[in-house]
């Protein structure tokens, strides 16, 4: 039931969740994500096929098997999975299962061989995908006050902030370990954190939704010591960013720490660096191709682009992807994004 009372008091988590996944929710919306935020997915379809080639590559690790799964999480409105099964050649098609998982209803004209659920199926053989989902995962935010505790920010529905209980108990071990914040004076004033372990959590659950196969957790991004002083919180609406306000009208989102994320065996490495060992370069077209068939030369030049904002410093090439390998050796694993074609069976 929506809390209407704009003058009560929350953790950041508990309104976050109702303001992107409650009945009135952010993304209850008809127009989508796509209608206020452009990800890797909308960008172009370079991404969608090389996750395709990812997905390949996880097929001859794991010996072809007589089914192979790819899961898009948090499906939007399942762009990536038809994307990925339309990229796929022929004879991994035919083998291939899609499934979408959102909170958010099944959108009208999906094709119907994708499943679509709220949670990850159990017992995936084959490619978990988590393009900017854990970034939604609602967290609570910390901020050190003036004598140096560090405490919970609360929220209001229309954004106004203060200042709560000292934080303590797990939430306060995760950030002893992972978020360091200095927890006596002099301290930095109003430095800020974001409480990541619920994402630590769901990321745990979804990669032990695998039975063989590779997670992949795709995002906004930093790792220890490069935690930002003040926080990522942030909004977005048609668009542009905004003032995170958990009222329903926009997008709220923090960038994740996936180092702490990785559960053991994981790797961070970066999407310029994975994409690149997927066939995604953002290298221009030769010029004589222009000469000598110039609608090939557009269409390249054309991806070339794509694929240069797929790839950009200062903008999604930086994003994090965590790989989580689940019953593939470690030869194999280092094949998944090697340049070049893998090793067969």
């Amino acid at each position: 039931m929506r809390r209407e009372a704009a003058g009560e008091w929350r953790g950041w988590r508990e309104a976050t969740e109702e303001a992107l996944y409650g009945p009135s929710g952010f993304y209850r919306r008809p127009e989508g994500p796509a209608g206020h935020f452009r990800t890797s997915v909308h960008a172009s379809p370079l991404f969608a096929g090389a996750v395709a080639r990812l997905l390949c590559r996880v097929d001859e690790a794991l010996g072809r098997p007589a089914h192979l799964d790819f899961v898009d999480m948090a499906a939007g409105r399942g762009e990536l999975v038809t994307g990925v099964l339309a990229a796929l050649p022929a004879e991994v098609a035919a083998r291939a299962r899609g499934y979408a998982v959102e909170r958010a209803d099944r959108p009208a004209g999906l094709d119907h061989r994708i499943e679509w659920s709220a949670g990850p199926p159990q017992g995936i053989t084959g490619l978990l995908f988590a393009n900017e989902w854990l970034d939604n995962v609602p967290v609570d935010v910390a901020e050190v006050d003036a004598e140096g505790v560090r405490r919970l920010v609360l929220v209001r529905e229309d954004g106004t902030e203060r200042l709560g209980e000292p934080v303590t108990g797990a939430d306060e071990r995760w950030l002893r370990r992972w978020w360091p914040l200095p927890a006596k004076a002099p301290s930095p004033v109003g430095a800020r954190a974001e409480i990541g372990l619920p994402r630590d959590t769901a990321w745990a659950a979804a990669v032990a939704s695998l039975d063989r196969g590779l997670a992949v957790a795709a995002d906004y991004a930093h790792v220890a010591p490069g935690r930002p002083p003040f926080g990522t919180l942030t909004g977005f609406r048609e668009g542009r960013e905004t003032a995170p306000v958990p009222d329903g009208s926009c997008d709220i989102t923090a960038h994740v720490a996936l180092d702490a994320c990785a559960v053991p065996g994981g790797r961070v490495t970066t999407q310029r660096t994975a994409l690149r060992a997927l066939g995604v370069s953002g290298a221009r077209p030769p010029l004589a191709l222009a000469s000598t068939d110039p609608a090939a030369y557009v269409r390249a030049l054309a991806g070339a682009g794509a694929a240069a904002e797929l790839t950009a410093s200062g903008g999604l090439g930086d994003f994090g992807w965590l790989l989580q390998p689940v019953g593939i050796p470690t030869a194999r694993f280092d094949d998944l994004l090697a340049p070049g074609e893998p090793r067969a069976p």
